[in-house]
């Protein structure tokens, strides 16, 4: 065989191995559209036996899920407040589910925490935190910034958010949920709409820091208006 033919042979297959490697490279995009990071699945059980998924988020680590404990991670019960009245007058830690509806709303939403019971240092499972209002800020950054982060933050889709849903990619792997919020004074309201998490960080006596995010907005926003008797969705972040 002539010395040309063979460096053609030769060059044909290595083309032909490219190929399929370039082929197989494709087919896992095809698999994963959104090219999310792949999810670490039921990596955390808290007190009350409930399963968190887990992502890595450039050098954070955070679940996907927002807490749904009914328990400190020491085994003691968070008071549950169902009356508004109480609810209002409370300075103390208290949690309740959305419209005082556990059947509807714990499984996709999670619970919702006055600040006095992040307050505690407890509400996470051992080996995490809820994030402080600097951790919050890193996250944001990484993504780009404030007003693109919550876009990629959000659900994709209609089955949890109001339409629009602005910008919602969801490339992180987040899955940011509208689970609304139960004021001071009692009401619930906003789910579906938006989106409310606490920081672990106070801002002065009455108020601490929390994101939130909207169905018409890509931004995530950060606020001190609500008080600390206000509450909100959790998210933990591993320590």
């Amino acid at each position: 065989m002539k010395k040309g033919k063979k460096i053609r042979i030769y060059s044909l297959v290595i083309m032909g191995v490219f190929l399929m490697i370039i082929s197989g490279c494709k087919k896992k995009d095809d698999n994963n559209p959104d090219n999310t990071p792949p999810l670490n699945r039921g990596a955390i059980i808290d007190v009350d036996g409930n399963g968190y998924d887990t992502i890595r988020i450039g050098t954070q680590v955070w679940m996907v899920q927002n807490l749904k404990t009914t328990k400190y991670n020491d085994g003691t019960l968070i008071p549950l407040v169902t009356n508004d009245s109480t609810w209002a007058n409370l300075a103390t830690p208290g949690y309740c589910w959305y419209n005082n509806d556990a059947a509807a709303y714990k499984n996709t939403y999670g619970a919702l925490y006055n600040w006095y019971t992040v307050n505690t240092g407890k509400l996470a499972p051992k080996g995490w935190h809820v994030p402080t209002d600097a951790e919050w800020t890193t996250l944001t950054t990484y993504l780009g910034g404030d007003t693109i982060a919550g876009g990629k933050l959000k659900e994709t889709g209609m089955t949890h958010w109001e339409i629009p849903n602005t910008g919602a990619t969801n490339v992180t792997g987040f899955t940011a949920l509208p689970g609304g919020y139960r004021s001071s004074s009692g009401v619930f309201d906003y789910i579906v709409v938006g989106g409310y998490w606490w920081s672990s960080t106070e801002c002065n006596s009455s108020s601490a820091w929390y994101r939130l995010v909207y169905f018409n907005s890509s931004s995530v926003f950060r606020y001190n208006y609500f008080t600390k008797e206000d509450g909100f969705s959790i998210r933990c972040i591993k320590d």
